[in-house]
Formats: structure tokens, C-alpha cells, sequence
């Protein structure tokens, strides 16, 4: 079939409306559409008239043959038929440039009329289009082309090179269109207002419950959708669950759900997310405003003033625009008027419209109260996205309004209609028609009104039947849904105030506290809370005499003694084969002074130095720390732990000293942990969030085979990442986060999160056959080079021979040519991170996941699920230092309870000494607040 211009621009508005076209359908009903033609038809008769009119008499002609082009001596032609194989048009007018040398042809420029003041892009390609078809006979490319449009004749020069590519692939398009046996897929767009099909089409959706009837869902939206299997506008309602807001976008706008939407249409109820902030305050200002948006000119505003004793309508008109300030200056002092005015609008029509009249004329600038209701107008329809869903197809506010009650007294009364009946008057200056255009703006600005008293009232917390002017059943909050499958447990609720206090009796708490007590010695009995004995926790198990040099340390003078002796009592745990048991011990020391260098000494840090002296010995401090770091064992059960079976009651305070002093002691252990990291070949870097004091931060984990390193940030961004890193020379595995993108050595993406990604996509577009292709081959690639690695190890020698494969696929697979999104993206994918996804394939030991990253990270994950909710940011480093150390123990097969106890500060050393291989190379060190165990003579003793 040939194609035409009205073809080739019904193509680009909607493949359905070409086809209906193509079909020799002709829609009906759309009076909008039939006064666009008209307009453009008699716009197209006056243009060539007038070009007939200041032709010469012999310069011009009317529909030339197209095959006698090459040889034409006039300079206008009108209505010219071209033809090819597969396109045909008739050219509005055609001028003709003579030769402007020997061997240069004569240049011919296809003129098309256009009625419109603001010309678009599909324009531009009409006017491609005929000079593409043109090219046909005159056997070359045409390259400049004509519009002539608007109130005043403008000329447009279209250059053709540019646009003619875009043609040729509309054209290829409409080709297959039409070839096909069955129609297009039935889309609603924007361009179905101005359409003649508009109510077939409609009906079509309408019965098909088809997605594009949601105004708000896009072509990708709705793409991705129906890869799921959605297709329908109540198949897309099922999918809402209501989620719990995080309190990190408390203060952030609510984003727009398409499924929700679906649903209030399914259930034709009004869905509320919060509460919407809009207080009806001030003198109330609800206006509308009309214009010729093809010219940039207002001539009506409507105003609707409401006060507390009704409401009032005003109209400013406007002839032509030189009226325009007139209007706008009543409209001024209408508002200069009123006390405190509010001005409520709908849509972004009127915003525009009042940043355009204050920049053209202004407004009183000693009046505050008109400048802050010019400069910041409520707009409704921002107030209703994202917050409150009626149950209608779209959000304008004819839908709306009409879903209240609204009816308007003109069946069929548009914006599009108000520009008929606007242009009507300009001719005629019918009174009537003007009639119609203030009766229809005034009854805007009435729905208006109606509309925000609805959206005011569904801002109450809880709206009452009489207030919506709806029953209670047809407004829901969607705060007060309950998620699914939020308790196991069956939460019992009911209108009846007194069901709900005998209920709530009912509970075994409230009942043994309440009821059982009073009937049952049994029950108060066990009750009670047997007080232990304080003297019996310190009792005393052992006694340990320091006798320390009375030579100073400093001059090697003998010291005078400091008083009497001195003792202190520790808490200790001592650990056998296959038992723990807790223990008393007695330090006794006598202290010396030096004259000459006036100072005390002959007492260790058992003693304390000048304040409370430590009660708690090493064993007993790293035991705790175990259960809470290695264990993820809450402190508060820890504490349980150790009243109930050792009899001592710590508090918080206890606890948060410990934890200070614990990371104070190993910080430097983390800190060498650190730098073997960062100096070896291979480092795995992920990164877990955190929320401190309800504000969010983030920590990093650091790891090779060997050793793990957590960080503290208090945002995302790498940067002082790429500080830590700065030297580092081996290869980076990580995850696809971009800030590892600008790091200069070699890095290996991890391919498991690949994988997960590619398996999810799949799970969304399961008939997407081309990216099912992509992941097929993928797998089968991975698959080998997976089977490899567990046969043979990370060695390059036998890896790199996949490197081929790798090549091959990219070749076959990757840089063919996909149509689905969905492909297309995955594409994307893989080339931008080709030198990352098998990098391991060319180094010995690399691995091809993050794995080892991820495992430290899970460590975090439980440490953080009992820690969260009332760490600070200072504690947070504490816990870091201390899960760095147990995990690095953990990744070299290392007791991390035996470390902590051992007083040790290397953890290669420690490891050294596990495993035998020298003995200690320096003296231990103590841990601060902490004591340490007595000797192996001394354990002796004990058990005697």
C-alpha cells in the first residue's frame, strides 16, 4: 500500500489511528478533530491564493507532471503530485531556484501550510517527508524545505539532511504496519483528545480493561508490566501492598502508584497516602484561566471568591491582546480588594499564566498581600498526586469533579472546545458563544472549588461520613491498611469499646499480674524475687601476693614504703578443659616512694591509677565480649546470662566502659589488619547501611582471604575510599556500585550479583525471548568457566583459555542488534563493564564473586540487628574495631575468645604461638580495666 502524508502523520500521532486510516475507516464525534482539518484545509487554500496572487502571470503552475520536473522553466508551481514505488504526496506548493552555474541543477523547495503559530517536530517531518518523496523523480536529495504557518505567514526553512533518516525509518515502520494481517496493539496517548477515532478507541480499552486507560503509566511502565503478565487495569490492582514508610523519607515527597490507583478504580473508593497539608485559609480565591496557548494570549479569567458568607463569580475578558493588561489590572484590583487572598488553581496552566502577566505588566509592589498570593498560588493537582487517588482513569479535573457530583452545563465542554469557540467569536462576535465561554470558566472554577473542599476534609485524620459527603466505606487510608502477613498472630479488633477491654483482660500477662496473684499463694509465691546475698558475690576464693622491687624504677634508689598495703578484688572466670567457672582473687601490693624523684610505684595496673581501681579481671571482660560479638548476643541477655549463672548484676555503664576500653586496647590490631589488606594483591570492598540516631550512615568492609576491616562513613560516596586506597596495585572485586568505577586497577565486578540481577529480570519479562537468549548463553558461558574453577582452582594457566569464549559471546550475543528494552539495557550492561566481568580469568587467586565481602557484610548484619536501635556513632567504631578482630580470628582459624584472653595485640603472632611454630617474640601486654589470670602454678593451687 502507498504511503501518504495523512498516513505518515497519523503513524507519528498513533499506530492504531494509521491503521484505522489505512483501513478506510473514518471516525465521528470528535468536533475538535473535524475543525483542525478544516482549519488547516482553508488555512492551505488562503496560503496558495496569496502566493498565486504575487506569482507573475507565466511564473507559476497548477499540479505539474512530477516526470517533467528536470525540465520545468517556471518558478511556482501549485499542488503537485509526486509519486514513487511506495510513497505518494501532493506538495502545497513547490518554488523553483534556477541554476546558479553551468553543470549545477536547478534546486527545488518543497512549501507546506501549516495554521499553527508553534510549529512541532512532527511538522518538520511532513515537510521531510515530501521533499523524500520528491527526490524520487528528480533523482537526487532535496535538501532545504518551507513552512508557512501561523496568524502572520511565518516562513520556516526546514533542512532536510538531518531529517531525513528519521522519514526512512518511519516509513519502514508504517510499511510493516500495514503488511501486517493484524491490527496494532490499542494504546490511549495524549493525542487521543484531538482524534477522530477517539470514542472508538475508548470503547475498545474500556472493554479490554487495558493498561493505557491510567493516564500516568507510561510505554516503559507499561512494557515492563506486561513482561510480568499484567495486562490489565485490574490484574495491576492486585499488585499494591501497602508498605511501612522509612523515617529516613519522612521529610520526602510520597511517590506515585500506578497499582493503587488501579485498585481505587477497582473498588471505586478514594485511596488517601497521609495526610494531604491543605488548610482552606484566608479569603479564597478559586480561579481559571482561558487562552490560545498556539499564541501565547489569555483573554478570560474567571474568579470565584468565597467568604464566609458565599461565594461570588467574576469575569475579566479580554477582546484581543491589547486588552490583555485590562484584564489582568481588573484581576489586581479585585484581589487588592480582598483580605489575605489565597489563590487556588488546578494544573500548570494557570501557573504559567501568572509568572507571564507579572513579567509583562507587573503588579503593585507596595502590596505584599498580592505579591505572596501571585507568587506562591496553591496548585491543587500537586496536592493530589502521590496523595490522594479517586477512582477515575486520569486526575483532571473534569474527571474528578465529575466522579463529586459535578455536572457541567455543556455536554462535552473541553479546553480543546473553548479554543472552537474562541476563534467563533474572533469572526463573528456572537454574544452567545461568548456567553459560553464565561458560563464554562465559571463552572471550572465552581468544580474547583468543590474539589479542594473534598481535598481538605480527606486531610483530617479521621474523616466522618457527613463531613466527605461520602460514606465512610468509600474513603480509605492507606496507613491504616495492614501489610501483609505482618503478624502470625490474629489481632483482634472491633467497634465495641467494651469487646475490646474484655479482650484485652484476657491476656496471660494481665491475668497473672492481675488475677492469679490474688487467688493463688502458687502464683504470688513464684512471683517473688529471691534476694542473694551481696557478701556471698565477693567472697573471697583466692588470695595473690605482688611483690613488686622496692628500687625506683627511674634512679634505682630504694624507696621508703607508702603507707600501709594495699589490696583489690576481681571478678574473674576461669576456664577448664570443658568448664567455666567464676572466682574471687585478692591482690596484695605494698607501694614505694621515691624521695628524689617524687613519685609512687611498685604497683601494676591491678591496682587502678587515682580512681576506682578495676573489679573485673581479662577473662571475665572477653568473655562478655564473645557472647556480644561473636555470638550476637544482646547485652541486655548477656547481663541475663551472667546474674543467673555467676551472680553478677552489671549495668549499662559497665558495659559501655568495657566496650571503650576493649577498642581503645585492639584499635591498633584493626589498624594493622588494615594495612595487610591494602598492601596485598586482592581486596573485596562492599558496604551495608546503618541508621544512628535516625540518621543514616553506611559502613564499609574490607577484605582478602585472610583478613576483614569495617569502616565507619557517614555517607556513600567513595571518596574517602579512594583515599584508603590510593596505593593499592592489585585487583578490586566489587559489586556494580559507580563509585568503584574511577578506581584505576584492574577490578572484577562480582558475577553473582549479575546473576541474581539477570534471574530477576527474567522472572519480570518472561516472553521477552531476545533477553531470554542473553541470559541463556550467558549462563551456559559461566557455567564452563565455573566448572573449571572447581576442578582445577583460581589459576590463570587454566582460565585463560575462556578468554576466547568470552570474545565469541560478545560477538554473537552482545553486539547483535535487540529490540526489547528489557535486552537493550542488559546490552548496555555488559558493555560497559566488559573489562570488569572476567578479569579473574588473567590472574592467579582472583575469585569471580564477592563472596568473601558478603559474608563479612552478613557478620555486620547480625551484629547490627540488636545494636541499631540505640547505638551512637562513637559506639558504632567501638563495635567495628571488635568485629574486625573476631572476624579476622575467624578467617584464619583462630579462637577469637582465646585471642581476647591471650592480652595479645598481633593476631599474626597470636597465630605464630597457636600453632607453635616460634614461641613469644615480646613480653604481653595488658588490656586496660582488665587484670591478668593467674599463672599456671597459681591455676594449680586454686584447684587444689
Amino acid at each position: 500500500m502507498t504511503i501518504t502524508p495523512q498516513l505518515f502523520e497519523a503513524f507519528l500521532k498513533c499506530p492504531t489511528k494509521c491503521w484505522l486510516k489505512a483501513a478506510g475507516e473514518r471516525g465521528a464525534g470528535n468536533v475538535y478533530a473535524e475543525w483542525v482539518e478544516e482549519r488547516n484545509e482553508s488555512f492551505r487554500a488562503a496560503g496558495v491564493e496569496r502566493l498565486r496572487s504575487t506569482a507573475a502571470p507565466g511564473e507559476f503552475v497548477t499540479s505539474p507532471p512530477a516526470d517533467g520536473l528536470k525540465e520545468a522553466k517556471w518558478t511556482l508551481a501549485l499542488d503537485v503530485p509526486v509519486k514513487t514505488a511506495e510513497l505518494e504526496s501532493r506538495v502545497h506548493a513547490l518554488e523553483r531556484v534556477p541554476s546558479e552555474g553551468r553543470g549545477r541543477p536547478a534546486q527545488f523547495i518543497p512549501v507546506r501550510f501549516i495554521f499553527r503559530n508553534k510549529l512541532t517536530k512532527d511538522d518538520k517531518l511532513l515537510v521531510a517527508f515530501d521533499a523524500l518523496v520528491l527526490s524520487g523523480p528528480l533523482q537526487r536529495e532535496v535538501g532545504l524545505g518551507k513552512i508557512i504557518h501561523g496568524d502572520d505567514q511565518t516562513t520556516l526553512k526546514v533542512k532536510i539532511s538531518g531529517l531525513t533518516g528519521q522519514v526512512r525509518k518511519v516509513t519502514e515502520k508504517i510499511t510493516a504496519l500495514l503488511t501486517n494481517s493484524s491490527p496494532p496493539e490499542l494504546i490511549l496517548n495524549r493525542h487521543c483528545s484531538e482524534c477522530e477515532f477517539r470514542a472508538r478507541c475508548r470503547q475498545k480499552a474500556v472493554e479490554k480493561d487495558d493498561l493505557s486507560l491510567l493516564s500516568s503509566i507510561t510505554e516503559k511502565d507499561r512494557n515492563e508490566l506486561k513482561g510480568k503478565g499484567i495486562f490489565t487495569v485490574t490484574q495491576l490492582s492486585y499488585t499494591f501492598r501497602p508498605r511501612r514508610r522509612p523515617k529516613a523519607l519522612a521529610g520526602k515527597r510520597e511517590k506515585y502508584h500506578d497499582s493503587l490507583k488501579a485498585l481505587a478504580v477497582r473498588e471505586r473508593k478514594t485511596y488517601v497516602i497521609g495526610s494531604p497539608e491543605f488548610k482552606l485559609e484566608g479569603t479564597q480565591v478559586y480561579f481559571d484561566v482561558e487562552g490560545v496557548p498556539d499564541r501565547d494570549f489569555y483573554y478570560l479569567v474567571g474568579a470565584r471568591v468565597v467568604t464566609p458568607t458565599g461565594g461570588t463569580q467574576h469575569s475579566f475578558w479580554a477582546d484581543d491582546v491589547a486588552a490583555e493588561r485590562t484584564m489582568w489590572d481588573e484581576f489586581i484590583r479585585l484581589l487588592s480588594i480582598l483580605d489575605n487572598p489565597t489563590l487556588i488553581h488546578y494544573g500548570s496552566f494557570e501557573t504559567v499564566f501568572l509568572k507571564r502577566m507579572s513579567s509583562r505588566y507587573s503588579f503593585p509592589v507596595d502590596a505584599p498581600a498580592i505579591q505572596k498570593a501571585i507568587e506562591k498560588p496553591v496548585n491543587l493537582l500537586s496536592l493530589i498526586f502521590a496523595q490522594v487517588y479517586f477512582p477515575t482513569f486520569s486526575n483532571g479535573l473534569k474527571d474528578i469533579a465529575g466522579f463529586l457530583g459535578f455536572r457541567w452545563s455543556r455536554e462535552g465542554a473541553s479546553g480543546q472546545q473553548s479554543i472552537i469557540w474562541r476563534i467563533a467569536w474572533e469572526r463573528s462576535r456572537d454574544e452567545g458563544l461568548k456567553g459560553c465561554l464565561i458560563r464554562y470558566n465559571a463552572e471550572d472554577c465552581e468544580a474547583l472549588e468543590i474539589t479542594a473542599h473534598m481535598v481538605a476534609r480527606l486531610g483530617i485524620q479521621q474523616p466522618q461520613p457527613e463531613q466527605t459527603g461520602t460514606s465512610k466505606e468509600e474513603v480509605i487510608r492507606v496507613d491504616d491498611l495492614k501489610p501483609p502477613f505482618a503478624s502470625r498472630w490474629r489481632v483482634f479488633s472491633s467497634p465495641n469499646v467494651d469487646l475490646e477491654f474484655v479482650n484485652k483482660s484476657a491476656h496471660w500477662d494481665y491475668q497473672r499480674d492481675r488475677v492469679y496473684v490474688r487467688s493463688s499463694k502458687r502464683v504470688a509465691r513464684a512471683r517473688r524475687k529471691v534476694r542473694k546475698n551481696p557478701k556471698a558475690l565477693w567472697r573471697v576464693d583466692k588470695t595473690i601476693e605482688c611483690s613488686g622491687s622496692n628500687r625506683c624504677p627511674d634512679c634505682h634508689r630504694r624507696g621508703t614504703k607508702k603507707g600501709p598495703p594495699r589490696s583489690v578484688m576481681h571478678q574473674e572466670i576461669l576456664f577448664g578443659r570443658a568448664s567455666a567457672k567464676r572466682r574471687v582473687i585478692r591482690y596484695q601490693g605494698q607501694s614505694y616512694w621515691c624521695e628524689r624523684c617524687r613519685k609512687a610505684f611498685g604497683l601494676d595496673e591491678r591496682f587502678g591509677s587515682g580512681g576506682q581501681p578495676p573489679r573485673y579481671g581479662r577473662s571475665f571482660v572477653a568473655y562478655l565480649f564473645y557472647q556480644i560479638i561473636d555470638l550476637c548476643i544482646p547485652m541486655q541477655k548477656v547481663g541475663q546470662h551472667l546474674s543467673r549463672i555467676f551472680g553478677i548484676t552489671l549495668n549499662p555503664g559497665v558495659f559501655a566502659s568495657f566496650k571503650e576500653s576493649m577498642a581503645g586496647y585492639y584499635e591498633e590490631t584493626q589498624q594493622q589488619i588494615l594495612r595487610r589488606i591494602i598492601g596485598g594483591n586482592l581486596v573485596h570492598v562492599d558496604e551495608t547501611h546503618i541508621t544512628v540516631k535516625r540518621r543514616r550512615a553506611y559502613v564499609w568492609v574490607l577484605t582478602n582471604v585472610h583478613e576483614v576491616a569495617y569502616i565507619y562513613s557517614e555517607t556513600r560516596e567513595g571518596e574517602f575510599l579512594h583515599k584508603l586506597l590510593g596505593e593499592f596495585k592489585g585487583v578490586l572485586v566489587s559489586d556494580f556500585f559507580s563509585a568503584y568505577d574511577s578506581f584505576k586497577c584492574p577490578q572484577q565486578r562480582c558475577l553473582i550479583h549479575l546473576v541474581r540481577d539477570l534471574n530477576e529480570e527474567l522472572l519480570r519479562s518472561p516472553f521477552d525471548e531476545e533477553f531470554r537468549r542473553i541470559v541463556s548463553e550467558f549462563g551456559q558461558l559461566l557455567k564452563s568457566i565455573v566448572e573449571d574453577v572447581d576442578r582445577r582452582g583460581l589459576k590463570k594457566h587454566f582460565l585463560h583459555k575462556h578468554v576466547a569464549s568470552v570474545d565469541r559471546f560478545y560477538r554473537k550475543v552482545i553486539d547483535a542488534d535487540h529490540q526489547s528494552p528489557a535486552a537493550i539495557a542488559c546490552q548496555d550492561r555488559f558493555k560497559k563493564n566488559r573489562d570488569r566481568l572476567f578479569t579473574f580469568l588473567n590472574f592467579d587467586g582472583i575469585p569471580w564473586n564477592n563472596n568473601n565481602a558478603e559474608h563479612s557484610i552478613k557478620a555486620f548484619a547480625r551484629l547490627r540487628e540488636f545494636i541499631e536501635s540505640g547505638t551512637t556513632e562513637k559506639g558504632l567504631r567501638e563495635y567495628l574495631v571488635l568485629l574486625s578482630v573476631c572476624q579476622t580470628c575467624k578467617y584464619q582459624g583462630l579462637d577469637f575468645l582465646d585471642f581476647l584472653r591471650s592480652g595479645e595485640t598481633d593476631i599474626e603472632v597470636f597465630a605464630d604461638m597457636q600453632r607453635g611454630r616460634r614461641s613469644r617474640s615480646k613480653p604481653t601486654t595488658k588490656a586496660p580495666g582488665a587484670v591478668p589470670t593467674e599463672g599456671p602454678a597459681d591455676r594449680r593451687t586454686m584447684n587444689r
